[in-house]
């Protein structure tokens, strides 16, 4: 099965095993399932690293970004027309207004992947068409 993984999964998965729930950690080593990032979530590790919210030694330059997730056998999925047509039309709640977090939910979307994240809102948004995998530890 296809996943596309919110950034805090990848972070977690990377950094803080301990923070996905069994479920999440099967899905995510099983080689059967293909596991997507949206280029949107790399654009958010690259803030959060300028800004000194997570530091990541081994990150020297965005390109090791993208060499970690080839060794972990991830795919990035590069965020598109169709896309931004979905997230035009995205409503969302009214206490969540990450704009990322709204890109991958609209990413999700318009590719019919399940989208796998530790944030409990996301879980609103299926009645849009989001299927969704709730980290839940």
């Amino acid at each position: 099965m296809r996943y596309l993984i919110d950034t805090n999964i990848l972070l977690f998965h990377i950094f803080d095993r301990d923070r996905l729930s069994e479920e999440v950690s099967e899905l995510l080593w099983d080689s059967s399932n293909t596991i997507n990032i949206s280029s949107r979530s790399i654009e958010e590790i690259i803030l959060l690293l300028r800004i000194g919210k997570i530091k990541v030694p081994r990150w020297k330059e965005t390109k090791d970004i993208f060499n970690h997730i080839d060794e972990l056998n991830f795919s990035i999925d590069y965020f598109k027309k169709e896309h931004i047509l979905t997230l035009g039309k995205l409503i969302p709640i009214s206490d969540h207004k990450d704009p990322v977090d709204h890109a991958i939910m609209a990413h999700a979307i318009t590719n019919k992947t399940a989208l796998i994240s530790s944030d409990s809102k996301m879980r609103f948004y299926q009645n849009q068409g989001l299927n969704f995998v709730w980290n839940r530890v």
